[in-house]
């Protein structure tokens, strides 16, 4: 029997290693963790991430080839395969810190697999990792192996989550990376072997090593670059009067360009976008190639520059101030069917608003009040850290309130941001909302979801980012 360990079982590890354990029943497959409580979660009816349809896969494996343990030695010396996804997080301080990844984790993961290894193993990369890292990861391998051989592999995941079991059930690719030598090649089709009991052959991609850990920054910083692509055209659309919706769906109606990826929004968010560009900016630079470093870096300054943009247009529209304002932000999610908020736009949003002194009321479906007030009260990239060196409490932000309804977070207040697209935003009772709010009343749309002339009928004043610009807006300058 094959026997695989996955150490780390957070967003990735989890879903990845149920979905192989249900597809594969001939194979045990463990996850391991040092943290305690996320494991006691995992082997709970309360996973710890949400992710639709992973309780189902998760019930029907756990304690039958699907294990999750906080005893990581046992499991790694017992593995044939192991997977490492540890967190990879933007370096905070030192040399290459705010673009650098961290591989400290990484790193005391090789240490600890030489450490207790009794026997061959393939080890796997999971977590988003900067190029040649598999080498620096080989050196330490190999140089304390004692006689036990090593293969690295790299497999980057591709998973968007809120969709991240039918990304797993049906994946676009798979990636498999690894040296070119009889023994990388063996433990390549190795890999390959366990993804074939359910993905075709020819979805199945084996390239170099370096090409497979590029190719990982390379796709999230292209999907990152439409975005900030569409949303540079959405600030053009505001200023000319076109409807970035219908400039969006002609250019998606180009086969050579395709329609996914192309709505407007507030800005993207997510754990890996801005900071995989971040990284291959940080590769490029290394590398000496500073105009390409530059490239990269301006879709994130458009990033930044939407959601400065999206604050800018809800204070100036207010009378330019949102001072002792209640402002109720719906979503605060970076994206539906997520309880995940890491580098959501929400975030830097509320700051903004809370920097101009507004009262903000949040409600979103599935994220925490513990959550939003540790989010808002954190420093950038300090989510990534382990939570032992987050800030143990963060002092709770006094003029932001959590409520557990959209109707309770709007009552009385000045404005609406929606920040995120839940579906349930699109079927609230606008004209109910408006009656409890205080007049004018102002809509801010930064996901485009609702219908912005039924809301003007209500008697809203609305914004949509990259549509034909209320009058009362038109008279407000854009840009503070």
């Amino acid at each position: 029997m094959v026997k695989i360990c996955c150490l780390g079982a957070g967003y990735v590890g989890g879903p990845t290693m149920a979905v192989i354990a249900l597809k594969c029943p001939a194979i045990e497959v463990c996850v391991v963790d040092i943290s305690v409580p996320r494991i006691a979660a995992w082997n709970s009816d309360q996973l710890p991430i949400y992710e639709p349809g992973l309780d189902d896969v998760v019930k029907q494996c756990r304690g039958r080839n699907l294990f999750f343990s906080n005893d990581i030695e046992k499991h790694v010396a017992e593995a044939d395969i192991i997977f490492v996804s540890v967190n990879t997080p933007t370096k905070t301080r030192g040399l290459g810190a705010g673009k650098a990844a961290d591989l400290t984790y990484w790193e005391s993961a090789a240490r600890m697999i030489a450490d207790v290894a009794k026997s061959d193993k393939i080890v796997v990369e999971k977590s988003t990792v900067p190029v040649k890292t598999a080498e620096a990861i080989e050196k330490i391998l190999t140089h304390n192996s004692k006689g036990i051989n090593f293969q690295i592999l790299s497999n980057p995941e591709f998973l968007a989550e809120g969709t991240a079991i039918e990304d797993l059930f049906k994946p676009d690719r798979v990636l498999i990376g690894g040296r070119e030598t009889p023994e990388g090649q063996k433990a390549v089709k190795a890999l390959k072997d366990v993804y074939a009991n359910w993905v075709p052959e020819d979805r199945i991609l084996t390239t170099n090593l370096w090409s497979a850990e590029l190719s990982k920054l390379a796709a999230n910083a292209f999907l990152a670059q439409r975005i900030s692509s569409v949303n540079a055209i959405s600030a053009l659309c505001e200023a000319t009067g076109a409807n970035v919706s219908e400039v969006a769906y002609a250019v998606g109606k180009d086969s050579r360009i395709g329609p996914r990826f192309l709505n407007a929004s507030v800005g993207f968010g997510g754990s890996c976008f801005q900071k995989d560009i971040l990284n291959l900016v940080y590769i490029c630079e290394c590398n000496g190639l500073p105009e390409v470093a530059n490239y990269w870096k301006q879709v994130i300054k458009i990033n930044d520059y939407q959601k400065s943009r999206f604050v800018n247009r809800v204070v100036s529209s207010m009378f330019n101030t949102v001072s002792g304002k209640k402002i109720a932000v719906l979503g605060f999610a970076f994206k539906k069917d997520t309880g995940d908020t890491r580098e959501t736009a929400a975030i830097d949003v509320c700051k903004g608003l809370l920097g101009d002194k507004a009262k903000i009321s949040i409600y979103d479906p599935q994220v925490t009040e513990d959550q939003i007030q540790r989010d808002l009260a954190m420093n950038k990239f300090d989510w990534d850290h382990p939570i032992h060196l987050q800030p143990m409490s963060p002092t709770a932000v006094k003029q932001v309130s959590v409520t557990w309804d959209a109707y309770e977070a709007t009552k009385g207040a000045h404005g609406i941001c929606i920040l995120t697209e839940w579906d349930e935003f699109k079927a609230l009772d606008y004209k109910k909302i408006y009656d409890s709010m205080q007049k004018p009343a102002f809509l801010f749309d930064g996901r485009n979801v609702i219908d912005a002339e039924k809301m003007r009928e209500i008697g809203f004043i609305v914004y949509s980012i990259g549509k034909p610009l209320d009058p009362w807006l038109k008279d407000m300058p854009a840009v503070a």
